[in-house]
């Protein structure tokens, strides 16, 4: 998670996110530093806009919970439904992905 926390000190002090200025970072921290980890979440965040992906991290709502069907629904209907969820979550899924990555 400190990998994460030294990306967005950076970002947020205006510097390049490099593996150069992680490491730093890091190691001011008094963070034992994995090269491994560094050059994964720089590659991670290559091209990324940083503001952009907190921005919708932090707004995306989670899904309601849903209501019990009623008694004479039929199952197509409940088929159909299901899938338009199952689209609904992978939709979601992928817009969280770059949330996880910071934490959100």
């Amino acid at each position: 998670m400190e990998y994460v926390y030294g990306a967005l000190v950076l970002h947020a002090a205006g510097k390049p996110v490099n593996e150069e200025n992680l490491k730093k970072v890091l190691t001011a921290a008094g963070v034992k530093v994995d090269e491994t980890r560094v050059k994964a979440l720089t590659a991670a965040l290559e091209g990324v806009n940083i503001d952009e992906a907190i921005a919708t991290a932090a707004v995306m709502p989670s899904a309601p919970a849903a209501a019990p069907p009623a008694a004479g629904e039929k199952k197509e209907d409940k088929k159909k439904e299901e899938k338009k969820e199952e689209e609904k979550v992978s939709e979601e899924e992928a817009a969280a992905g770059l949330g996880a990555l910071f934490g959100l």
